[in-house]
């Protein structure tokens, strides 16, 4: 449903910027009268809003983050006006056609001098298939009209802006998604074109790891064996790769199709798609195993998933 709030006075201010996101401290820049506008909507998973102010600041505190995990990133995209993204020890400005994402479950301040106007982007983490510590490079950076991806990015999130009143039921979903694939994409081009006195070479042969998974994710024959030949290392090499993430392989490999299925399980577009044909397209193509993998992970089966889900 496509929501429209208002506030003429900051203590409403503070109840629906926290209302609409996730639980933050909201402070005024300086004395007098404020007015602000929220209009969006949620959209399963994901929650696009316009914002539109007087200057201001909002905090997510560490306190903040204890009481009320989200587990999400957010993409800003400045429309009008100036803001200041402070996150990890770095801040940057943002400016009119500026992307800049930032990680709901670390601290970090945005500071509004004047009026100004955002469209927000809020999202699972692990929708854009990055590695935590990937994106955490690239939090409170600007990527916009500089930016060779960014730039062709920025107008399609803005057009989405505006279908916001309109944009609903899967198709808003699935556009959504697409916007966040777009930035993911984004994300990726920027860790690659970094220069190497930044990032060791394991460091980006682990990221063309990934991506290379993320590829082949259909691929019934994916494994380490064709992840090493593919990369020109060998298995021992691509273990040893992946000891230092929290991950082996397999486990990546798992939970990156899992998260396929399960985006395509409450997907309406594919209702009427079997579910053992879900679980093939990516890489799953044995329904029990499917189903034991999908249960293990989220706690019930893929069929009743989708029935809770659709």
């Amino acid at each position: 449903m496509y929501r429209q709030d208002t506030a003429s006075d900051f203590v409403r201010w503070r109840h629906l910027v926290s209302e609409s996101f996730v639980a933050l401290d909201a402070e005024p820049v300086r004395p007098g009268s404020f007015s602000g506008r929220l209009a969006g909507r949620q959209l399963r998973e994901l929650a696009i809003m316009e914002v539109t102010a007087g200057a201001h600041a909002v905090t997510r505190t560490p306190e903040l983050i204890n009481q009320t995990s989200a587990d999400c990133y957010k993409l800003n995209l400045q429309v009008s006006g100036h803001g200041l993204l402070v996150q990890d020890d770095r801040e940057t400005v943002m400016r009119p056609g500026d992307l800049a994402i930032y990680d709901t479950e670390r601290p970090y301040s945005l500071t509004f001098d004047e009026e100004f106007s955002t469209l927000v982007l809020m999202f699972p983490r692990q929708l854009t298939g990055l590695s935590a510590d990937d994106v955490q490079e690239l939090t409170a950076t600007t990527m916009g009209a500089g930016h060779r991806l960014g730039r062709a990015v920025a107008p399609f999130i803005t057009q989405i802006g505006t279908m916001l009143p309109t944009l609903d039921g899967p198709i808003g979903h699935r556009l959504a998604l697409n916007v966040v694939d777009l930035v993911a994409t984004v994300l990726a081009d920027e860790l690659y074109s970094r220069p190497v006195a930044e990032h060791t070479q394991q460091a980006r042969l682990l990221r063309r790891v990934h991506h290379f998974i993320e590829a082949q994710l259909a691929n019934p024959d994916l494994g380490p064996e064709l992840i090493a030949a593919a990369h020109y290392i060998s298995t021992r090499s691509l273990h040893q790769l992946f000891a230092g993430t929290g991950h082996t392989v397999a486990r990546w490999i798992r939970e990156r199709r899992l998260e396929q299925c399960r985006r395509d399980l409450e997907d309406p577009l594919h209702r009427d798609v079997a579910v053992g044909a879900i679980g093939a397209r990516w890489g799953l193509a044995d329904p029990a195993h499917f189903s034991r993998l999908f249960r293990a992970e989220f706690g019930q089966s893929p069929a009743q998933y989708r029935r809770q889900h659709l």
